[in-house]
């Protein structure tokens, strides 16, 4: 789940069969499409980077692809909505930094993380981001100061991914290796919460919607230019392989981050947050089912234990 510049929040009304905000009165059947819609997006997303690896395609390829397919897909979005979109100085200068963050470096490990273990492997590790999020504003925020049910929830964040590591298991049998995936997957989840961080940093003196399409532009160009530093010109993909890329640019990556920007201007971040507990979910399943992945024990284990740390932090929050 990339990370999205910070939105603005608006109030959630549990008690009635609709749910109110500042852009008036939406239904909960409504709320419930986007948010299933923006998980399937992003959880099905690892599985067909999977089916784009297994087709030949490079690491620095599919980043580069799903970064110029995203871009496309953005500024056609952005013409049509016009509304709230302004690109300056500040919004070119915030978003040459969340380009790095939030699209190359986070495509590019969850790519390599890829070749190493399971699509719901490599999900289950982002959960992480919003402890690891916390822990950054910590130190960069001073009003976001680190709370005890948050050291008790990365504790136990940081156990599941022990246990995923010690296990030995990284839900794909011969030629994974689940300590090297782990090390490509935090460095997504460290460079994503870097980049929620810096966004929050400097809320409210940027276009978010600028800065959104700014990322995703300036990122396709840097991972097409270490593309053929890393890897040269790709050779043509299969038809499955045009289909994987298309799928991931657009439904995995598009689609997800419009719907999320949508779902932020109705309802509160933390009720937001469900998203969070049911992408792992959709990767684990269509994994399963669309590849053949394995749920072993090892994941089982790690992954409970990452979302005890997640959910029991959130809860205390709330």
């Amino acid at each position: 789940m990339p990370c999205l510049a910070v939105a603005p929040k608006a109030g959630v009304h549990r008690k009635t069969a609709t749910v109110r905000s500042m852009s008036g009165t939406i239904s909960n059947q409504r709320i419930w499409a986007v948010v299933l819609l923006t998980s399937f997006g992003w959880g099905t997303a690892p599985v067909l980077i999977r089916v784009a690896l297994d087709e030949g395609l490079e690491p620095l390829a599919i980043t580069a692809a799903n970064s110029i397919i995203a871009a496309i897909a953005v500024m056609v979005f952005l013409g049509f909505v016009r509304s709230g979109v302004t690109i300056g100085r500040i919004e070119l200068r915030i978003g040459a930094v969340m380009s790095i963050l939030s699209v190359v470096l986070p495509f590019l490990s969850r790519n390599l993380a890829l070749e190493y273990a399971s699509a719901g492997f490599v999900s289950l590790m982002t959960a992480l981001v919003p402890l690891i999020t916390a822990v950054g504003a910590h130190f960069v925020l001073a009003d976001e100061p680190l709370k005890a049910a948050t050291v008790g929830g990365l504790v136990l964040g940081l156990a599941g991914v022990a246990a995923l590591v010690l296990s030995g298991d990284s839900g794909i049998g011969e030629g994974g290796n689940p300590a090297i995936a782990t090390g490509y997957a935090l460095i997504g989840v460290v460079s994503v919460s870097a980049g929620a961080v810096y966004a929050k940093r400097h809320a409210g003196e940027y276009s978010v919607l600028g800065v959104s399409g700014t990322q995703f532009v300036i990122g396709s160009v840097l991972a097409s230019i270490a593309m053929l530093i890393g890897e040269g010109i790709p050779a043509n993909p299969t038809g499955t392989g045009w289909l994987s890329l298309i799928y991931i640019g657009v439904i995995g990556t598009f689609m997800p981050v419009a719907l999320y920007y949508w779902l932020l201007r109705h309802v509160t971040v933390t009720y937001s947050t469900i998203i969070g507990y049911v992408v792992p979910f959709v990767a684990v399943v269509v994994g399963i089912i669309a590849l053949g992945e394995q749920l072993q024990p090892g994941i089982i284990l790690g992954g409970a234990l990452i979302f005890a740390g997640v959910v029991i932090t959130d809860w205390l929050r709330i």
